[in-house]
């Protein structure tokens, strides 16, 4: 029997995964401080002190024995594993001390700080913070209660600050960044913090910021403490100026790549199971032929799929199934909801469910190939001969779960789907379980369950109605039976009638569903919010995309922070709400229905109003952060927001990244949104902010399905300049698929139409894309003759942005014909632009052509300063196809000055940065040429690729 208790979140116990009742909060206080304590024993006066302080009730004592005696009861079910023994003078709690949370945190911590290697440290590290959830929860207000809370808080920090110099021992400064940041602002005056700070910055290419950021302490100290740094960070800071080889991170080889996935902790990501689960004893025997013994070796991978109408309880069948049975999966349990079904969102795509599953199973993101297909495999790679549960909640199709099975024998899956799934079972012959509804008695029994069974017997008419209008539905027997726990005033017959007189129903959301009255149930249980929670909940009906975060909620509602964290508080607790991350909201696909519903009859343009807002907010904020990514881009005209939009503050380059990162998936879908609802300003707009953060991170896929939505709505609008826009988005990306013939296609349309409405930038820009495309494909005087027309164009409106950028293109033509002198001449006069404008992206691109163009006239010292220039600048802007390019350049320089070790390094680190993002396969052959001829002959020549700046 598995006992568990918590401390470090909330006074909890658990046996087998079962909560325990444990009573009132100085009941659970009582056995918080036992828990402590454990094993030793605590006298009668120190627990009544710890629990009461110096104001204890009238016969404390014996409401201390009460207590005491209640918790015996409520243990009982542990038996031996859980006693609550008297002692001398006292009690003590006889437990096993790695069954209680605090004390199990505590022994990992130990062993992490002991270990020899920094790789089992760093496991240890990570399997000690899995049994936080959040903060130290506030116990008693006692001192006793308030100091172990400020004690639990100090042990934690300390652990941190020594979990992240393992971290950081180990190579995982990039994964570090994020979190250093933000603790770094909550805790502004700890050296440790700041020096591990600096050290993730620089080890990242940010030298610059490692400095501001010593710089930042160093003037907080003075200020606040009038204290200067101590010995280690002004060590860490003149390292950090002299650029010491201490400092590099951990050379990046095969056993490294091997430790960083051992130092990730086994996943155990089952969501958390139903307390209790009834009839559904056959189906449970029936999923335990996954488990069963075979008379022969197995050879097939075990595959359940369990099928069913919506709110039937695949769910809560497959994950009781799936806690009762983790010890048969010690290497790990991989959950994802591939959303199949999921009304206003995109199933999710399985090549985005591998690349989840890869982060799961602790590859760094620059250890992920771009290759959606090599994704899959070094997926099935890495489950491979391990004993793990893949479970895949509510698939659309058979094609939908295809893709994620994994090849080995020894992983288990389980499905579920409102689909039958036949293609599945005619390839994998599955287990196969089909989940019905309940007859009465049982949908009685589980109604009695989930509410108060002496109401549920008091008024056995009334439930008979409600079990009958549930139609045996589970999902709207749990939502009933929430709104007859949350309010004793409220009679049955009275919530009977209320459903009895309600006039809607639930219209049918996929296949074989007709006959569930599950409308009226929601009805029943929205009609008991106030008018603004009721107000919050039709209006989220609007956020596009998978969820949604409560700054955009905001926005959506116009109602203060405060006021809407009550309302989606009262949404949760009324189960038509889930706050699946912190700050980020679903609903459930049937709510999400009922919701749209709404909507349509309730709110009218009331309900136009709030998807403007929303979709404002996306794009304010978008635009803003994009901005902030590329400053010199040439702005576009934003109407002004709607009444009550409260867009996002983001005020740095990196804040952007984060944001956009958090938020593209919800601004993906925004996209199709908008245009579905006849926002086609919103549709191309959210598509032209999204390009730039898209394009930097090599998702290039992304980059046509937003372009061909903005297109279509752009060519409703009768917008010309959106059109052009979306054309040259859809080209690169089709050039970067090696598909050149459809780029020329759209360069060609763009051109036709910036011509036809006499738009002379929008012609620059698409001269300036055609000579990239020419340049790409080897016809050196058609990218010339293009690059002069952008020159001259731009040159006619004094756009001096565009005119650094065609310098910069006609440059690279001059370099690629041989005449370096003219090269060198436009890379400086684009430099002196792009210096002026503070235009780092723009000096970047421009110095790599600089360092082409020494290179290719044998002045390679100046060379290999321009590419190392280049290399920081694209690095610090997150720009990952550029900065391989820039590696490629380097190496070649490095190359041909002699300096073979540092040239295979640049080149081997632009390889791995192509095996992460799409590009076209020239590159990454050209990057393989040159190491090839570097290990073969020593040294060889090859005509570096111009960049699109």
């Amino acid at each position: 029997m598995a006992v568990e208790f918590r401390l470090l979140n909330d006074i909890a116990a658990y046996v087998d995964g079962v909560v325990m009742e444990l009573g009132p909060p100085q009941q659970r206080s009582v056995l918080g401080v036992l828990l402590v304590e454990a094993p030793r024993h605590v006298s009668v006066e120190q627990l009544i002190g710890r629990v009461w302080g110096d104001q204890p009730p009238q016969r404390v004592k014996g409401t201390l024995y009460s207590y005491l005696s209640r918790l015996r009861s409520a243990l009982a079910t542990a038996g031996k594993d859980a006693l609550i023994a008297r002692r001398s003078g006292g009690y003590a709690l006889v437990v096993d001390r790695d069954a209680v949370d605090l004390h199990r945190f505590r022994l990992l911590v130990e062993q992490a700080r002991a270990a020899d290697e920094a790789a089992q440290a760093a496991t240890l590290f990570d399997q000690a913070f899995t049994l936080w959830q959040g903060e130290p929860p506030e116990f008693g207000d006692t001192p006793w209660f308030r100091t172990l809370r400020e004690s639990l808080q100090r042990e934690r920090w300390a652990a941190v600050l020594d979990r992240n110099d393992v971290r950081l021992r180990i190579g995982h400064h990039g994964e570090l960044l994020a979190e250093l940041s933000r603790w770094v602002e909550e805790h502004p005056l700890d050296e440790r913090l700041a020096g591990q700070y600096m050290l993730a910055l620089y080890r990242s290419e940010h030298t610059g910021d490692a400095l501001i950021a010593y710089e930042d302490v160093r003037r907080r100290l003075a200020q606040e403490l009038g204290a200067d740094p101590g010995p280690h960070l002004r060590t860490l800071h003149q390292q950090i100026l002299t650029n010491d080889s201490a400092l590099a991170p951990p050379r990046r080889t095969p056993a490294a790549f091997a430790a960083r996935l051992v130092a990730r902790p086994v996943p155990r990501q089952l969501p958390a199971p139903p307390t209790q689960l009834i009839g559904r004893a056959s189906e449970l025997i029936r999923l335990d032929e996954l488990l069963a013994p075979k008379a022969e070796q197995r050879t097939a991978m075990p595959v359940s799929v369990i099928c069913g109408a919506g709110g039937t309880g695949k769910t809560w069948l497959a994950l009781r199934w799936a806690h009762d049975h983790q010890r048969q999966f010690p290497d790990g349990q991989i959950f994802v909801d591939l959303r199949g079904y999921t009304p206003s969102a995109e199933p999710l795509a399985p090549s985005l469910v591998i690349r989840g599953f890869l982060d799961t199973l602790g590859v760094d993101a620059e250890d992920i190939p771009a290759d959606p297909d090599t994704q899959a495999a070094l997926y099935r790679s890495l489950v491979a001969d391990k004993r793990m549960l893949i479970m895949l909640d509510n698939a659309r199709d058979t094609g939908h779960v295809l893709p994620l099975l994994p090849g080995s024998p020894t992983c288990t899956v389980v499905i579920t789907s409102r689909h039958q799934l036949t293609g599945l079972v005619a390839s994998h012959q599955p287990i196969h379980v089909t989940v019905g509804t309940f007859d009465h008695t049982t949908a009685r029994e589980l109604l009695s369950l989930l509410s108060d069974a002496e109401r549920i017997a008091a008024e056995p008419d009334a439930t008979t109605a409600l079990v009958d209008h549930c139609a045996g539905l589970p999902l709207a027997l749990s939502v009933l039976a929430a709104r007859i726990s949350t309010n004793s005033a409220l009679t049955l017959a009275a919530l009977a009638a209320e459903l009895h007189d309600s006039a809607h129903q639930l219209d049918v959301l996929e296949t074989g569903e007709s006959g569930m009255d599950v409308r009226t149930v929601f009805a029943s249980s929205y009609q008991a919010l106030d008018h603004e929670t009721a107000q919050v909940f039709r209006q989220l009906a609007h956020a596009p995309g998978p969820d949604i975060a409560l700054p955009a909620a905001a926005s959506l509602t116009t109602l203060p922070p405060a006021r809407l964290r009550t309302a989606l508080r009262r949404l949760r607790v009324a189960h038509l709400l889930q706050e699946h991350a912190p700050g980020r909201f679903s609903c459930h696909d049937l709510l999400r229905a009922y919701a749209i519903e709404l909507v349509d009859t309730t709110d009218g343009c009331q309900g136009r109003a709030a998807l403007t807002r929303v979709l404002d907010h996306y794009l304010h904020t978008a635009v803003a952060a994009d901005r902030l990514l590329l400053p010199h881009r040439d702005p576009i005209h934003l109407p002004p927001t709607a009444e009550g939009v409260r867009p996002e503050d983001i005020t740095a380059h990196d804040k952007s990244m984060a944001w956009f990162t958090c938020e593209h998936s919800v601004l993906i879908a925004a996209v199709s949104y908008a245009a579905r609802a006849g926002h086609d300003t919103h549709a191309w707009q959210l598509a032209w902010a999204l390009t730039t953060f898209l394009t930097r991170c090599g998702r290039w896929t992304d980059v046509a399905a937003i372009h061909t939505t903005a297109l279509a709505a752009a060519t409703r609008l009768k917008d010309p300049t959106a059109q052009a826009e979306s054309h040259r988005a859809l080209a690169w990306e089709r050039t970067e698929a090696g598909d050149n013939r459809a780029a020329h296609s759209e360069l060609s349309r763009a051109l036709t139409i910036a011509a036809e409405n006499s738009d002379t930038l929008s012609q620059a820009h698409t001269h300036l894309a055609l000579g990239w495309l020419y340049e790409r494909e080897g016809d050196q005087h058609a990218a010339l003759r293009h690059d002069r027309q952008a020159l001259d164009l731009f040159d006619s409106l004094a756009h001096r942005p565009g005119l650094a950028r065609a310098l910069n293109a006609v440059a690279w033509d001059h370099g690629r014909q041989g005449n370096y002198q003219e090269a060198v001449d436009c890379c400086h006069r684009a430099l002196d632009i792009q210096t002026e404008l503070g235009d780092r992206r723009g000096q970047a691109a421009t110095l790599d052509t600089l360092g082409c163009a020494y290179q290719d006239a044998g002045d390679n010292r100046s060379a290999l300063n321009c590419h190392q220039q280049a290399l920081l600048i694209h690095r610090a802007l997150g720009h990952r196809y550029n900065e391989a390019e820039a590696l490629v350049h380097l190496g070649q320089t490095q190359q041909a000055t002699g300096d073979h070790p540092a040239a295979r390094q640049a080149l081997e680190q632009a390889l791995l940065i192509y095996q992460e993002i799409q590009v076209p396969e020239s590159c990454v052959e050209e990057a393989c040429n040159l190491l090839h001829a570097l290990e073969t002959r020593g040294a060889a020549e090859y005509s570096p690729a111009k960049s699109l700046d």
